[in-house]
Parts: structure tokens; C-alpha cells; sequence
């Protein structure tokens, strides 16, 4: 009887154990959905389970000849074909990382929907018929799938294998390389104050010239330009030339500014490149030919720095080490006719600048939304809304819906947030604290200011 008891007890016991154990498997896989947001999980579904720790020796080979040995020695034999079925049936969705950013340089209708095939296999989604690139990599990022061990040395085969340019780029450091892609043209790797050579690249402009407003006939009122003023001084940045530059190393009131700008974020910045620490030399800013979600990648050509081109801040190289964090002037996005008209003294690019090209990517290309991979976008506004960003004192970001901000200052009211006044300027508005003090704002798309600052507050009139 007291057997009996005591097997009855240790039943109770393990059932209860079992119940607590379900229970904390559930809690765990709800844990694991909580760490994405409801609106991810609406459009993207549930991620599949994700292995933790080293890739078998086996997989480690077949990641070897399947990534890397097939760029290297340009071969896709036997040998691939065995490697890539041990990837397909491995369940580790980490490895489609991989195959997505061979997606991307491989041309052959066949092999990609092969390609495509596996990796949608090693994530439980539906193949996709077309985009294949596109949608694997958006997937994979709204899931933030982990990259798999020894991403970047796989990555940085594929890559330079294709951009030799890029040696130098693709090395450790706080840039997530998972985000990283080809946008699809090649590195502007000439020396500072070359810009007048031709290149193979999106060609960035050094000490650019300029004319008075009066001789800027070529401009229209109604042309978008970016308006930045410094001690005193006031230059206008045509965005018929920030089209096809997208980079320009200047001087302006007596300092020193990388200008980049991205037309896929809509977005123009202005950084200052002087009164740096002791030891550390004007960085001079290039485009890369690389994006990290439709956002460019900007590089310094004296050290190879890769720069965070929406936060300044350097993210690989020597000038990363020195924890190198460049800050901003503010961009004023506005008309031509409204800037010159409020600041008659300004100077302008000159068109030759422009290259003969005159592109409106905003309002022909990009009108649809992000041309490349961006994973998932905050949902509060639409992707393309044009939004103020700057950063609070404190340090929190906070964006201001710029057609809701522009009607509201209009009307004499007075917005702002913490330490942060917005005023308008010459049609555009920019950010000022209590004294009148430039905070350093710019204009961007929301798709691209709040993935790059995801936990922006966003000012509601």
C-alpha cells in the first residue's frame, strides 16, 4: 500500500513537472514572438525555430564550397549542387543570410529560383516567383534572423570577389553586415580633390564651385534645393545635383562638411568634418556603392572608416576605435525661390554639377516605396512621409511629421519637444533649442529615420 502511494505520488510529481515544463515552453516561444512587434508578425508571419552555436564540420565545408569557392573560382559543378542540398535540408534558417546575398549577384534565371527554393525552404515561407532577392532579404530582416557563425568572412568573399574595391570595407566592427547589400554600382575610391575625373561610380564632388543667386539662372523658383547656413553663410545644394553627387566634401562659413545624400531616404545631411580630436584627419567622405536597408553606405578614403551615414557615427575601421561620432548641421529641404529669397546673399552650385543628368528619383523611381530591402517599416506613418529628425539633449530621437508641423508653425503655433523648438526657414523648417541654437536637423522619409532610430518618439500636433 505504501508502494502504491509512493508510485502514485511520484506520477503526480512527474505530471507536474511535465505541465511546468509545457507551460514554460510556451512561455518561452511567446517570449520569443513578444520580441517582435504585432505589426511584423501580421505581415510576415511567425519565424521558424533558429539553432543555436556552431554549424557542423559538415555544414561548415558545404557553406565553404556552396559561398565561397563557387564566387572565388566563378564554378557552379557537382560539387555545389551537393553542398547547397546539404544547406536546404539543414533546418538552420541562419544560412539563408548567405544565400541571400548570393541572390544578389547571381544572374542565371535558373539558379536563382533554386536559390530562392532553398532559402524559402530553410524559412517555412512560400517560394517566391520573382523579387527573389527582395523577398528573402526583406524576410530575413523583419524576422531578425541571426547571422550564422563566421558571417563576415563568408560575406566578404562573396562580396569582393565582385568589387575589389571593397577589401577594405568589409571588416569588423559595430555595422550590422546581415542589413548590408549592393546598391548596384561600384566604390568612388578616387583621392580628394580628384572629383574631376571620371568614374564608374556615383561620383561625390570635392570643394564644388559655386555662383552668386543672381547668376544661378538655370534654377527654377519651384526646384527643390538643400539649404544649409553657417556663421553667417548660406549655400544652396540643387537637388538636381545632389541627384546624380550624392556626396559633397565642402567649406562653408569657416568649417569643414561632408554633405551626403541619399535619395532613396529622401534624406540630405550635413556633417562637420573639423575640430576633430587631436590625431584624427579630415575625413573625406565617398560612397561605397553599398547600402544597409535602402540606406547608403559612406566611407572615409584616408582610413577605410565605414560611417553610419544617417547618425555620423563611425562604425568600422581606425576612426571607429576612436569612437569617432561626427556632428551635425542643420538641412534645410525647400524651394529655390523661398531660400534665395529669404537669404539673398547665398551662394549655389553651379549646374555643370549636375553632369548634364536631371533626375527626380523621389517622384519617379522611389514613388512606390523603398526600391531595396528595408525588412519591416514602423507603421505609425506611411513609408515615404516626410518627417523633421533630430536628436533631443538627452538624446532621444524625436521625428515631427513635417506636413502636420509645417501647417501648425504657420499658423503661430509653437512646437517642440524637450530642448527642441521647431522655426521656420526660407520655406523648409529647421530645429533650434531655447536660444536659438542649431540642433542640427534634417528631412528624411519615416521608413528610414525610424528603422535607423527605432525607438523615435514621434510628435502628434
Amino acid at each position: 500500500m505504501v508502494s502504491f502511494i509512493r508510485f502514485k505520488s511520484r506520477l503526480v510529481f512527474i505530471g507536474a513537472l511535465l505541465i511546468l515544463s509545457l507551460l514554460i515552453d510556451q512561455q518561452l516561444k511567446a517570449d520569443e514572438n513578444k520580441t517582435l512587434p504585432d505589426y511584423v508578425i501580421k505581415q510576415f508571419g511567425k519565424p521558424p525555430a533558429i539553432p543555436k552555436g556552431a554549424l557542423s564540420k559538415d555544414l561548415q565545408k558545404a557553406v565553404k564550397v556552396a559561398f565561397i569557392d563557387s564566387i572565388e573560382n566563378s564554378v557552379w559543378e557537382e560539387e555545389q549542387t551537393a553542398a547547397l542540398d546539404k544547406i536546404a535540408n539543414s533546418k538552420d534558417p541562419r544560412l539563408a543570410w548567405l544565400i541571400a546575398d548570393l541572390l544578389r549577384f547571381i544572374n542565371g534565371r535558373h539558379l536563382n529560383n533554386e536559390l530562392a527554393a532553398i532559402a524559402a525552404k530553410l524559412l517555412t515561407i512560400p517560394s517566391p516567383t520573382s523579387n527573389h532577392w527582395g523577398i528573402i532579404t526583406d524576410q530575413l530582416i523583419a524576422w531578425d534572423i541571426p547571422a550564422p557563425p563566421n558571417y563576415l568572412e563568408a560575406k566578404r568573399a562573396i562580396f569582393t570577389s565582385v568589387v575589389p574595391g571593397w577589401d577594405n570595407i568589409f571588416v569588423e566592427g559595430s555595422v550590422d553586415w546581415r542589413h548590408v547589400s549592393w546598391g548596384g554600382v561600384l566604390i568612388d575610391d578616387r583621392k580628394y580633390n580628384k572629383t574631376d575625373k571620371n568614374c564608374n561610380c556615383i561620383p561625390a564632388a570635392d570643394n564644388p564651385e559655386v555662383s552668386s543667386a543672381k547668376d544661378a539662372k538655370w534654377l527654377k523658383d519651384s526646384d527643390i534645393i538643400f539649404g544649409i547656413g553657417i556663421n553667417g553663410s548660406y549655400r544652396a545644394y540643387p537637388r538636381r545635383i545632389m541627384e546624380v553627387r550624392e556626396m559633397v566634401n565642402d567649406t562653408l562659413g569657416g568649417r569643414d562638411l561632408a554633405i551626403p545624400y541619399c535619395t532613396l531616404c529622401g534624406a540630405a545631411q550635413a556633417y562637420y568634418t573639423d575640430r576633430l580630436p587631436k590625431g584624427i584627419k579630415r575625413p573625406v567622405l565617398r560612397t561605397s556603392g553599398l547600402l544597409i536597408r535602402s540606406n547608403k553606405v559612406m566611407y572615409d578614403i584616408h582610413t577605410h572608416s565605414v560611417f553610419d551615414t544617417f547618425r555620423g557615427d563611425a562604425v568600422t575601421g581606425p576612426l571607429a576605435d576612436k569612437n569617432l561620432k561626427l556632428k551635425q548641421a542643420s538641412v534645410v529641404t525647400t524651394t529655390w525661390g523661398d531660400w534665395k529669397k529669404e537669404h539673398p546673399e547665398t551662394t549655389v552650385l553651379v549646374e555643370k554639377l549636375a553632369l548634364g543628368r536631371d533626375f527626380d528619383f523621389r517622384n519617379t523611381r522611389d514613388a512606390s516605396g523603398p526600391i531595396f530591402p528595408v525588412g519591416n517599416v514602423d507603421p505609425r506613418l506611411p513609408v515615404h512621409e516626410d518627417i523633421i529628425g533630430v536628436l533631443t539633449a538627452s538624446g532621444k530621437p524625436i521625428a515631427f511629421q513635417r506636413s502636420k508641423a509645417f501647417t501648425a508653425l504657420q499658423k503661430g503655433k509653437k512646437i517642440g519637444f524637450e530642448n527642441v523648438q521647431l522655426k521656420l526657414d526660407a520655406g523648409g523648417i529647421r530645429a533650434v533649442d531655447a536660444n536659438g541654437s542649431d540642433l542640427g536637423s534634417h528631412q528624411a522619409f519615416w521608413f528610414a529615420w525610424s528603422q535607423f532610430h527605432p525607438k523615435t518618439k514621434l510628435w502628434n500636433e
